[in-house]
Formats: C-alpha cells, structure tokens, sequence
C-alpha cells in the first residue's frame, strides 16, 4: 500500500504527457509549487479529467513517484466555470496562474500565495470591481508576499492613490478587494505597481502578453 498525501491547491499548468495522461503544476498551501501526473485523465470520462484543468481548486490525494506525485483522487472545491465563459477574465486568471508559477517555490509554505491567487480569481468574477484593478492589487500584493517591495508607491501619486497602495501592502488576503479607485486615482496606481513591476519582477509572461493586447 502506496502512503498518500493530501495536499490543498490549485492546478496552475495542465499539459498532455503520453497518450492518455496530464502533467500538471499544483500550488499547494503545504508544500508550494509541485509537479504530479495525473494518469488517464485524457480518456474521456477519466474521473479526474475535469480536476486537471487549470483554476481547479480543491484538495488533491497523491502518491509519491521517483521525480514528481501521482494525482490519486480530488475533491474539487471550485472550478471557477465562470471564467471560462469570459475570454478577458479568462486571460487575466491565466496570468494570475503563470505569476503564481513563477513566485512559488517546492517546498515551501504557501499559503498566501495559494490564497491571493484564489480570492484574485473570485474578485475576477465580481462586475463591481474593474479587472484593471484586480490584476494590479494582485501584482502588488505578489510582491509583497515574496518581499520586494516599496512601503510607499515608487512615484509621485495623489492621497488617495498613496492610501490604496498602503491598504494592499498591510491588509491581509481575504480583505484585499473591498474598494475601488475613481478613474484617474485608478490610472496612477496602475502606473505605481507598473513601476514596481518592472523593478522587482525581471520576467516576460506570455499570458501578459496576450492580455496587454486584448485590453490595450
């Protein structure tokens, strides 16, 4: 009998391995960014096709191999569906994803990662709240989690830009998406994360790319 874990995470990259399997990136609250196949799950009705989508959230059981896991079984909590009907929160979500590959790290703790990215997808699916708005709390907040940051925005900006910036830095995840900026006060925090981002983050996304298109 194989020992098991079960890990809570969300599945990042989902690509085809061998005829019939699924190499799969998981962020995982307890041991970061892993990789497991998921075995059979392209032979239509697999049990964990659907689990091996990316935005799949959930708790996942797995098996230890020589060099990455095995998916054993899942219990799904969120496929965030609603994404997948949206081709522009669909490319921020997948942007979101890409980010959080590239900051997570094997094991390691990551909670707050796993959870921005997470209430990152809901705001997403919140029409109250500009998707401009949502991907730059999201890059800031990154930041923070993996300690390259500026307290105070890195340019000139207005009162109200200053208090949104240090309202993402210090408030915890699950408080992040509680306000909204008036257009103009919007701009110059876009151009303050920007600014940092560029700093701190020396990486091109693909996903950016695309979605810079699609909303420029």
């Amino acid at each position: 009998m194989r020992d098991t874990v079960t890990l809570t995470g969300m599945v990042l990259i989902s690509a085809p391995s061998g005829d019939f399997d699924r190499r799969l990136v998981l962020l995982t609250r307890e041991r970061g960014r892993i990789t497991a196949f998921s075995h059979g799950s392209r032979k239509p009705g697999n049990s964990l096709m659907a689990a091996s989508r990316p935005f799949s959230f959930g708790s996942f059981t797995l098996y230890e191999g020589k060099s990455a896991y095995n998916l054993q079984s899942v219990q799904i909590m969120n496929y965030f569906d609603e994404l997948s009907g949206d081709v522009e929160r669909a490319c921020y979500g997948s942007y979101f994803l890409e980010m959080a590959d590239y900051f997570a790290q094997e094991n390691m703790d990551e909670t707050e990662l796993l959870k921005l990215v997470y209430q990152s997808l809901r705001a997403l699916m919140n029409r109250a709240i500009p998707n401009k708005l949502v991907r730059r709390i999201f890059e800031l907040k990154a930041m923070v989690i993996n300690g390259e940051y500026t307290e105070l925005p890195p340019v000139e900006v207005s009162d109200s830009c200053r208090y949104g910036w240090e309202y993402v830095v210090c408030s915890p995840v699950e408080s992040l998406y509680k306000f909204i900026l008036k257009e103009e006060v919007l701009r110059e925090f876009e151009r303050a994360v920007e600014h940092s981002r560029r700093t701190y983050i020396r990486h091109e996304f693909r996903s950016l790319e695309i979605l810079d298109m699609m909303v420029s």
